[in-house]
C-alpha cells in the first residue's frame, strides 16, 4: 500500500478530487473527499497516531477494520476505526492511547499537582 496520492497530471483516469481539511490533535490535515481518515494521515506522511500499552507507535495494521490498531476519537465519538471512517471536511480528530491513564480519559498532558488541604 502506498500512502502517496496520484498527482493530477499523472492521473490517467482524470479524477476531479474535492479537497477537504480536518484537524488531528489541533493540526490541519488535508485530504480528498472519499478518503478515509487513515488514508489522509498516511498521505500526509503520518504513519502512527497512537501508542500501544508497550509505548510502541501504532497506526494502520490491517487496513480493513479488523485489528483496532488505528482507533481515534472523532468529535465526541471514541474508538472510531480510522481505516473505516471516511474523512469529512471540518472533522475534529484526536488521537487515543491504550496506555493506562489514571488522570482521565485520553489526557495528553499530565494533570496539575493536587492542592493540599492545610
Amino acid at each position: 500500500m502506498s500512502p502517496r496520492r496520484v498527482r493530477a497530471e499523472c492521473d490517467g483516469v482524470g479524477r476531479q478530487d474535492r479537497p477537504l481539511r480536518f484537524t488531528v490533535d489541533g493540526e490541519p490535515v488535508d485530504g480528498i473527499e472519499g478518503q478515509t481518515i487513515a488514508g489522509a494521515l498516511l498521505a500526509a506522511g503520518r504513519l502512527a497516531w497512537r501508542q500501544g500499552r508497550s509505548g510502541a507507535p501504532r497506526g494502520v495494521f490491517c487496513g480493513i477494520g479488523v485489528c483496532f490498531d488505528c482507533l481515534v476519537t472523532v468529535g465526541e465519538e471514541r474508538d472510531v476505526r480510522a481505516c473505516r471512517r471516511r474523512a469529512r471536511d471540518g472533522d475534529v480528530v484526536t488521537t487515543q492511547s491504550r496506555c493506562p491513564d489514571p488522570g482521565g480519559a485520553n489526557r495528553r498532558h499530565p494533570a496539575p499537582p493536587a492542592e493540599e488541604d492545610g
